[in-house]
């Protein structure tokens, strides 16, 4: 079976767990890479044998025709590559953040319309192991049905000066930071697992004065099928277990016949109504990011591609989460209840 040809757009610190997960789907090969900084770029073509580093965006389309681009560069840069790929008929999938705001992530939705270039967003935490797995214990009506869902965040990688380190260090200069750049993950997450949302109420925080956005948050969240939920983070303090980045955080749903736990392990245990807790197994592994979600990420873009049918993190279908993470910071510049 032909494989897809496909071309990486940004080399940064996150960009090497795409690059190893691309070498392990056998329906791909990555044809090139481009970076503005070249060097950066042909030091990560030599590591993950990547054919060849472009000299601009436009020799991308102009020597190859790939079948789809992955963006991993900055945010404000996704609107003119989704463009120049949509202007070439190459699909697309791109890193969260999305774009800096709602307005101009609806604009590259727009620029979807009326042709047949599709675009996925790569929204990786529904696809760790562990929601996966608590999706399907959901599906099964294992503790009925929820009406609760929370969420405790403890990264202890933003109290130094030097607050995120060597990794990510231009999150010091973000305006706005923990919701933004992590937050959004759970706003999918929690979607995917219980639903939509119909309004927020939100508190944030910046505990490190040495950083410009947020990095604690408060939020309540109402649901349309009448469930709550309530995320509880921060990226100051500490957590116990030893790899925080695993799991990103424990989380508990509450139903009308039990609760569900997920712990900073990656450890799920069942606890029905009037019996004791009981783990409940399953297999995952600590390979690339956050239990291998990049790899079955990249590997659902790619099945779906090939099979026509919809991607679960579809652009249309993401829009409804950046609708919330406004929400949420107008809740917080407002001080009140905001409905999506």
């Amino acid at each position: 079976m032909k494989k897809l040809k496909g071309v990486c757009l940004g080399a940064g610190y996150f960009s090497q767990f795409h690059f190893e997960a691309w070498n392990r789907i056998n329906d791909v090969h990555i044809i090139g890479l481009y970076d503005r900084f070249k060097a950066k770029a042909e030091t990560a073509a030599e590591k993950f044998k990547i054919d060849r580093v472009y000299n601009s965006i436009e020799e991308v389309f102009e020597k190859d025709k790939p079948d789809f681009i992955d963006i991993i560069s900055p945010p404000d840069t996704h609107y003119e590559l989704c463009e120049l790929a949509i202007k070439n008929n190459v699909h697309i999938i791109c890193q969260k953040p999305l774009a800096p705001t709602l307005t101009e992530a609806h604009k590259i939705a727009a620029l979807l319309e009326s042709n047949k270039v599709r675009m996925m967003v790569h929204e990786n935490f529904r696809f760790q192991p562990w929601h996966r797995e608590i999706k399907k214990l959901l599906n099964a009506n294992t503790i009925g049905k929820p009406h609760a869902i929370n969420l405790r965040m403890r990264m202890g990688d933003g109290w130094q000066s030097d607050a995120y380190m060597n990794r990510q260090p231009y999150f010091r200069e973000m305006e706005k930071l923990l919701i933004y750049e992590t937050g959004i993950h759970f706003i999918d997450v929690f979607r995917y697992l219980i639903g939509e949302v119909d309004s927020v109420y939100a508190k944030l925080k910046t505990l490190n004065q040495n950083i410009k956005g947020e990095d604690f948050a408060w939020v309540h969240i109402n649901f349309e099928n009448g469930a709550l939920g309530f995320i509880d983070a921060n990226r100051y303090n500490e957590n116990t277990v030893d790899d925080p980045r695993l799991t990103f955080g424990a989380v508990l749903i509450e139903g009308d016949k039990g609760s569900l736990r997920l712990n900073g392990e990656g450890k799920i245990t069942v606890q029905l109504l009037g019996k004791k807790e009981k783990q409940h197994n399953y297999t995952f592994y600590k390979k690339n990011f956050a239990g291998d979600c990049v790899y079955h990420t990249q590997l659902h873009f790619v099945q779906s591609l090939k099979s026509n049918e919809d991607f679960e993190t579809d652009i249309t279908d993401y829009l409804k989460n950046m609708a919330v993470q406004d929400a949420i910071y107008k809740s917080f510049k407002t001080g009140g209840l905001v409905k999506l």
